[in-house]
Parts: structure tokens; C-alpha cells; sequence
């Protein structure tokens, strides 16, 4: 699996996590939604510079234009909640993308939010045989909730290719992603990589929930 993380890269896309990150703007829940709408433009694009193309002849009012575009069949999968605003960003770019949805949450087993769970609850795709799949998520924290969804997402069907875009990677989801998809032809695209995550499962230095942020705390 390759692993890409666009910090690496100076680019405005850093600007745009800065700014999800400070909690002097994270109250602005406008502002967050676009920010993650943007950040998801700008990895849509990165992204589309390793799709297979192939050159088409275009009619014009005056003749014929041939233009490289691609090929591949593209179906952008997204976990609620937070995934919205970033399935957004992607379907600005990839505005003939076929879309798909599943529902992933949290659940706490212990009252001190330790022992945590993730359920799946609902799922809505289109056959995803020989497509390729853009798997988007804001957060990659524990990576569990990520393998769930796509599990969930392949039993409408086995793509021909996996990349998968979150905003802000931990350091320990992403080696448990890597493990799980070893020796597969998929990528991950991070917009940054930190180190860890705490015991409630959330990423260190990270932003906090995006769900919340983006859309208003939930009981």
C-alpha cells in the first residue's frame, strides 16, 4: 500500500488544516464545512493526476479537439457524518462520480469512554464491480471504523482499484491500514500524519471530533 501525505508538500492545503485545527476558528462551523470541502477539492485533484487516460476527440463549433481525460469509473464512498462536507470537496472535481454511503459511529462500552466500539448501521452504493473506489473520511484514528466501512462496501461488489483520503492521519492508523491492506494495490492519501492517539481514541495533536464541529454536538 502507498501511503502519501501531502504536509510534505507545500501547498495550501496546509493552510486549510491550520485552520481546522485552531480552536480560535473552529467555532465558525461554516467556515470548518468549506474548509474540509476545500482540502477535499485539492486531494481530488492530486488524485486525479493517477487515474488511467486515454485521448478523446471532442466536436467543437469549428472542428475537432482531442483531449487526454480519464477512463476510470469513479465511485466516491463516504462514512457519515463527517465525511459529508469532504464527499462534497470530491464531487466538486469529480462531478460524474457515482456515490456511495455507509454509516459508521462510535460506541463506548464503558462510561469512562475507553473501551470503544465502532457499529455500522446503514449502507446505500451503487455495484461497485470494476470501479474504482475513492473511500474519503476526514479522520483515520484507530483505522476500525475505516476497515468496517469498507468491508461493508464490498459485499456490493469488488472494485478494481481502492484509494482512500482522510484529512488528519494517526501514525498508529496508518500502520494498521497498511497491515491490512498489505501486499494490495491501494493507496492513502493524508492531508497530515500525527503521532498518536489518546485513550479515548482520539488523535494527538488532531482537531477533535469533525462530526461535532462541522455539524453541532449529538447526544
Amino acid at each position: 500500500m502507498k501511503v502519501i501525505n501531502l504536509a510534505e508538500t507545500n501547498s495550501i492545503l496546509n493552510q486549510f488544516v491550520a485552520e481546522m485545527r485552531d480552536v480560535n476558528v473552529q467555532n465558525d462551523r461554516m467556515r470548518f464545512r468549506r474548509n474540509i470541502e476545500r482540502i477535499g477539492e485539492l486531494m481530488a485533484y492530486e488524485i486525479s493526476k493517477t487515474l488511467d487516460y486515454s485521448t478523446k476527440k471532442i466536436q467543437t463549433p469549428l472542428g475537432v479537439a482531442e483531449a487526454s481525460t480519464p477512463d476510470d469509473n469513479i465511485v466516491i464512498a463516504t462514512v457519515f457524518r463527517a465525511g459529508l462536507p469532504l464527499h462534497a470537496g470530491f464531487l466538486n472535481i469529480f462531478d460524474k462520480a457515482g456515490n456511495a454511503f455507509v454509516s459508521a459511529y462510535r460506541y463506548y462500552k464503558d462510561k469512562d469512554h475507553r473501551d470503544l466500539d465502532v457499529r455500522i448501521e446503514y449502507i446505500a452504493t451503487p455495484d461497485l464491480t470494476n470501479k474504482t473506489v475513492i473511500l474519503v473520511d476526514p479522520m483515520l484514528a484507530t483505522g476500525e471504523s475505516l476497515e468496517l466501512a469498507w468491508k461493508a462496501f464490498t459485499t456490493k461488489g469488488i472494485p478494481a482499484k481502492l484509494v482512500i483520503a482522510c484529512i488528519i492521519a494517526s501514525r498508529p492508523g496508518v500502520e494498521r491500514i497498511r497491515k491490512f491492506f498489505e501486499g494490495k494495490d491501494v493507496s492513502l492519501w493524508c492531508g497530515v500524519i500525527d503521532p498518536a492517539i489518546d485513550e479515548h481514541s482520539y488523535i494527538v495533536p488532531g482537531l477533535g471530533d469533525a462530526g461535532d464541529l462541522a455539524y453541532g454536538e449529538k447526544i
